[in-house]
């Protein structure tokens, strides 16, 4: 469930190997030899570029989930966060502008886990939020910004959030 970043580079790749070795053979071997191998070699460099992409991902949800974890005492607090319009930055990470809303009767801070995804629904990137002693009845505003480097139409969801 690599980004779709990853399929197209992958696909460029592939594209640039296998354009390249139909048009030039070495002496060596024919030209359906360098073609195939050209090919293998192409799906070795997409593999290992969805691997990267996977593995980038697989890092983002253990950190979210770590940092999640640290909250003691939380409670869901879904209800008190909206977010912004994913953008992507100059550098191509989302960014997204996280408000949560204290309901209590206390200062209280919010862990905000936001998930990136692209318009099929798949997830991209995620990244944790944390809020600080937010006044009672008050709201504060942070941003949401991205690990990796996106591209295409981005949209941020709110994927835990809580209270405490």
């Amino acid at each position: 469930m690599a980004g779709h970043w990853t399929r197209g580079a992958a696909g460029a790749v592939l594209a640039l190997v296998v354009g390249v070795a139909a048009v030039g053979c070495s002496d060596s071997g024919s030209p359906s030899d360098t073609a195939g191998k050209a090919a293998s070699e192409a799906a070795s460099a997409a593999s290992s570029l969805a691997s990267r992409g996977t593995d980038a991902l697989d890092s983002a949800r253990a950190e979210a989930k770590r940092r999640l974890a640290e909250v003691k005492g939380g409670v869901d607090a879904k209800d008190d966060v909206t977010l912004g319009a994913a953008t992507l930055g100059g550098d191509g990470k989302a960014e997204a502008e996280v408000s949560a809303r204290n309901t209590a009767g206390s200062a209280k801070s919010f862990a905000v886990r936001v998930d990136f995804r692209d318009k099929g629904g798949n997830l991209l990137d995620v990244v944790v939020v944390t809020l600080k002693d937010v006044p009672p009845g008050a709201s504060r505003n942070g941003t949401a910004r991205g690990n990796r480097k996106l591209t295409g139409a981005v949209r941020a969801t709110v994927g835990t959030a809580l209270r405490y």
